[in-house]
């Protein structure tokens, strides 16, 4: 039997609208479709021969291992099949596909690359504003805020750069987050919080950086959701703590 190959793709924050054709195309490929937690479970419709395996991923939460996944993939990619490996946002940012792409190649095994949005760019799509906007920042820096060896991002360094911040994975931890960056720029900085970004359960919430955690805490924000911060977040449109902006639900022939 001919060896199979396994497509990391990225299907966007989870507006199933954002998919690439590129995405549809590898979905409707599928043999095997393995889901992280955040993706939405319609996307199988897309895959409509394939095998569903749920291997959710989720901070504070118990998860499917990582080993095991990669075994997994390995194992149909082996038996001939093709496997799609589904994850949220964009598959190559914060989401492990380095790891991934160095153990299937390792086995000898075809690995295809799927772009999709990330949750970031969704966000700042969300609210209204630019992310590199040039007379406020010098760029964008993707961040997260929990790390593998469990220390922390040099914020001072990402505060000196005058980017913008996109920080990934940092709710549980925005206190001291936004404590981090208090040491190095104004309280007055612009920041926001978007959570569920582009889906029908989205909120947003703009505020400052010394007032983004306890009024975050106080509209009860979770997970999953991106914190900017940056003087281009001060371009941000205004939206109560607690509001949530409606979206047309993924429309399926």
């Amino acid at each position: 039997m001919n060896t199979g190959r396994v497509i990391l793709l990225g299907a966007g924050p989870g507006d199933l609208d954002l998919l690439t054709r590129k995405a549809v195309s590898a979905l409707l490929r599928a043999d095997v479709l393995l889901l992280d937690e955040l993706v939405d479970p319609a996307i199988a419709e897309l895959a409509p021969k394939a095998r569903v395996l749920r291997v959710g991923k989720r901070g504070g939460c118990r998860s499917t291992p990582q080993d095991f996944i990669q075994r997994l993939m390995r194992r149909h990619a082996l038996q001939g099949r093709t496997v799609v490996r589904v994850k949220g946002g964009e598959a190559l940012l914060f989401g492990r596909a380095g790891e991934e792409i160095a153990f299937l190649e390792a086995a000898g095994i075809e690995v295809e690359l799927v772009n999709g949005i990330s949750a970031g760019l969704a966000a700042a799509a969300s609210l209204g504003m630019s992310l590199t906007h040039r007379e406020h920042c010098h760029g964008v820096s993707f961040v997260t805020a929990h790390a593998h060896d469990g220390g922390r991002p040099d914020w001072r360094a990402l505060a000196a750069a005058r980017t913008t911040l996109v920080i990934y994975m940092g709710m549980q931890r925005i206190g001291e987050v936004a404590a981090a960056l208090g040491e190095h720029l104004p309280a007055a900085t612009p920041a926001a919080v978007v959570q569920w970004a582009s889906t029908p359960r989205e909120r947003r919430l703009v505020a400052t950086l010394g007032t983004l955690a306890a009024e975050a805490r106080e509209a009860g924000f979770g997970s999953p959701a991106v914190i900017l911060v940056g003087d281009a977040v001060g371009l941000a449109r205004a939206q109560p703590a607690a509001a949530s902006l409606p979206r047309p639900r993924h429309v399926r022939n």
